[in-house]
């Protein structure tokens, strides 16, 4: 079998930045800001950029990749897709601005508050056993003739995402480390295609993942996309099994994949609130891994961590330390 990350081209991934860019959804170019002009108090030896997709359109990345997705079905239809949160989030905001038919089929372990958010745009949505989530999608797809759009496993949405590793190049051109949280796959295989077809060939990115949601680790071990009963407090790093996509892109462009507990996450949450940064546990992972020395050999080395999500509530927020 072909290896369907040798089709994915710098040209293809520019021309989805483009599409991205120039989006009716609004999707902005997110700050990236030196970790020494915040009031996070780290001693480190290196330069560190802090990317903040907590700030975009619709408060994460995924809008960047359902952008693409939808600009490349103009006819609409009636979609169906599963979700933790936020890309549900973000397929409910477009399927509104579009006047398509959505659903969402959530595992029933996200909070209570994103599947109200996502009813709130007029998208129906489902709650299931994380182990039922393709089964439901597929009746959907059977039953009742919905097309589904895969929230990480998705060529047109791993080129959306590809738009972050782009921007980061323009604010950092050469970084020695890039350190980007890992569900499913799709944003991580995005990033590392830009920043390496771009020509960053000595650039190290890191994939961070939960402990008890390790998919993209288990299966760099396998060298085969596999799954496992996912558990985390980060629900959207928490898929049931990596993607075959985002596996074949990460196996060529990605260093290595690096776990933290659901405990660093917490402690990174709360950090981060601290110095006035409002991210959701997922969103976290990457400066979790930074401040928990899970990243190697990044003395001297120009460090972009990205923060990839702000979705939490003031109820969630609560079972985090002071």
């Amino acid at each position: 079998m072909a290896d369907p990350s040798c089709n994915v081209t710098l040209e293809m991934l520019k021309e989805a930045w483009e599409t991205v860019r120039s989006s009716p959804l609004g999707v902005i170019n997110t700050p990236m800001i030196p970790l020494n002009q915040t009031t996070l108090q780290f001693s480190v030896p290196c330069n560190v950029h802090i990317k903040l997709e907590n700030l975009q359109r619709t408060g994460s990345f995924k809008i960047r990749g359902v952008a693409n997705q939808f600009a490349r079905r103009p006819d609409g239809g009636h979609f169906v897709t599963m979700s933790a949160g936020n890309y549900g989030k973000s397929f409910a905001y477009a399927s509104k601005h579009y006047g398509t038919k959505g659903k969402v089929v959530m595992p029933e372990t996200a909070p209570e508050s994103r599947s109200v958010l996502i009813q709130s745009f007029g998208v129906e949505v489902e709650r299931v056993p994380t182990t039922g989530l393709m089964e439901v999608v597929n009746r959907c797809v059977r039953e009742d003739d919905m097309t589904f759009l895969h929230s990480y496993d998705d060529m047109d949405l791993i080129a959306g995402h590809a738009s972050l590793g782009l921007e980061i190049l323009q604010v950092v051109p050469s970084p020695d480390v890039v350190v980007v949280c890992c569900g499913g796959g799709g944003l991580l295989a995005g990033v590392a295609a830009a920043i390496k077809l771009s020509g960053c060939q000595a650039t190290r990115i890191y994939g961070v993942e939960p402990e008890g949601a390790c998919t993209m680790h288990k299966s760099f071990i396998e060298k085969k996309p596999v799954g496992m009963n996912t558990k985390s407090i980060a629900s959207g790093l928490a898929p049931p099994f990596a993607g075959a996509l985002p596996f074949a892109l990460c196996q060529n462009y990605v260093e290595d994949i690096v776990l933290v507990t659901d405990e660093e996450i917490k402690r990174a949450v709360s950090t981060l609130y601290r110095a006035g940064l409002v991210v959701e546990p997922s969103g976290s992972a990457a400066f979790a891994a930074f401040a928990n020395d899970r990243i190697p050999n990044i003395a001297g080395k120009t460090v972009v961590l990205i923060v990839s999500g702000g979705n939490i509530g003031k109820d969630e927020l609560q079972n985090f330390p002071d």
